[in-house]
């Protein structure tokens, strides 16, 4: 291959788009509310209109790049996430700020399964890894910088301007694609795309987070919250009626679950990330609107969680390697819990660094202990030909997992005062709780070497 440097480029420039997006955003909801006089449901789906396409159609997206072409893909998705920015910057109203945000969400499923894919298909061996590590310490980089150049930009600008920062690195991601990567679609013969699946599972997602928020909002569990949870049970029920129809040719193979290893690396993404999900919408809007802190600052709040888990996820997949996953990935969550426990020691009066970075501090390292192992054991934990759908379906978990700690947290968003940091604490413990049961089912499902 010709240009390596040109098409790592193009997939980090790319994939930044999804991890800016994602901790910009937590960063500016307490502006975009006061702007648009949003509730807190409103808030909870400026948040899940861009997680509930994204995780329902990721393992779609991944198999429409195999099919049609993955730099297609990517340059479609790219062109579909700038346009739909650019869209929430100039939204006059919350309905279309909700198209917008959702329309980023079907374009970062097209695009992230593809960046990563190109990088696996035009690096091999000792370089393929490095090319990874590169593409993920990118992210992590940009997951880092994001939210504190996303609340300068809402202090000085406003908060519009987070939106638009999204198109100079789309653009160049386009230019690059179209430049230096070659598409690659799939031969002929290739099974057909799983619609049926994709509309299925779209549905049964957006009907159960939609009375998720409703029953943990001011209104409750009414019978409108009842029946939308009873519809999204059985889209869902449906969709795996499907998959099972469909066996190898479905977005979701059932037989991925064949492996026990396989099933406690879900039930620990599902809890742990569900966990992080809560911590990061909340930490920056709470500190904000209870805390009085500036939204540059509020972003900054964060900085140290992802520095730390940039440098330290290295070294733990290292030891995960040599020791097996089931230890890193028992512990880790339990560290996490630790965290969030400090987090009942956090008020309204708190100085930041007796305070908020001690509980930052212990669930950052928490996390890199976990993230790393977390990746490879799915990997592992299923035969070679179902390697891209377990990896698929593991984003899609821990994307589906922050939808649904946001869909729960609209009780909390909704409170004023001392009431919202009592809120925050309640959270907090429910956060650890699933850490432990995170743990738990890393110690009890998961074997010593996942094989």
């Amino acid at each position: 291959m010709s240009h390596p440097r040109w098409v790592l480029t193009t997939c980090i420039l790319a994939s930044s788009l999804s991890f800016i997006d994602g901790s910009v955003v937590n960063v500016g909801l307490a502006a975009i509310g006061a702007s648009f006089h949003a509730g807190a449901s409103d808030l909870q789906w400026l948040i899940n209109a861009y997680l509930l396409p994204l995780g329902a159609l990721l393992l779609l997206g991944g198999a429409a790049g195999d099919r049609f072409g993955r730099r297609r893909l990517l340059v479609i998705g790219t062109g579909l996430f700038a346009a739909a920015s650019l869209g929430c910057a100039l939204a006059p109203g919350l309905p279309w700020m909700f198209a917008g945000r959702a329309v980023q969400g079907v374009g970062a499923a097209l695009l992230l399964p593809s960046s990563l894919a190109i990088l696996g298909a035009n690096f091999d061996g000792e370089a393929k890894g490095r090319a990874i590590g590169i593409w993920a310490a990118m992210g992590a980089v940009m997951g880092a910088v994001g939210p504190v150049l996303g609340g300068w930009l809402i202090d000085h600008v406003g908060w519009a301007a987070i939106f638009l920062i999204n198109l100079p690195p789309a653009l160049g991601a386009i230019v690059l694609a179209l430049l230096f990567v070659q598409d690659d679609r799939s031969e002929a013969g290739a099974p057909a795309l799983d619609m049926l699946g994709g509309a299925l599972a779209t549905a049964g997602l957006g009907a159960l987070t939609w009375s998720l928020t409703i029953g943990s909002g001011r209104a409750g569990w009414t019978a409108m919250a009842f029946a939308l949870l009873a519809v999204g049970v059985a889209l869902l029920l449906a969709f795996l009626a499907a998959e099972k129809v469909r066996k190898a040719r479905a977005m979701m193979p059932l037989a991925l679950f064949a492996s026990r290893d396989f099933v406690g690396l879900t039930i620990l993404t599902l809890l742990l990330y569900g966990a992080l999900g809560a911590l990061m919408v909340l930490v920056p809007y709470v500190l904000i609107k209870a805390g009085g802190y500036s939204s540059t600052d509020a972003g900054a709040a964060l900085l140290p969680f992802a520095a730390i888990l940039a440098f330290a996820s290295p070294v733990m997949g290292g030891i995960a390697g040599r020791i097996g996953p089931r230890v890193p990935l028992t512990l880790g969550p339990l560290i996490v819990a630790a965290g969030f426990v400090l987090l009942l020691r956090v008020d309204t009066q708190s100085n930041y660094w007796t305070a908020m970075f001690p509980a930052i501090l212990v669930m950052s390292i928490g996390m890199a202990a976990a993230v790393a192992p977390l990746t490879t054991a799915v990997l592992s934990s299923v035969d070679r030909s179902h390697t891209g759908a377990a990896s698929g379906l593991n984003s899609a978990v821990a994307r589906t997992a922050g939808m649904m700690a946001t869909a729960l947290l609209g009780g909390v968003l909704g409170l004023t005062g001392p009431a919202l940091m009592g809120g925050f604490h309640a959270t907090a413990l429910v956060c650890a709780m699933a850490c432990l049961g995170a743990s738990a089912g890393a110690f009890f499902l998961i074997g010593a070497r996942v094989r």
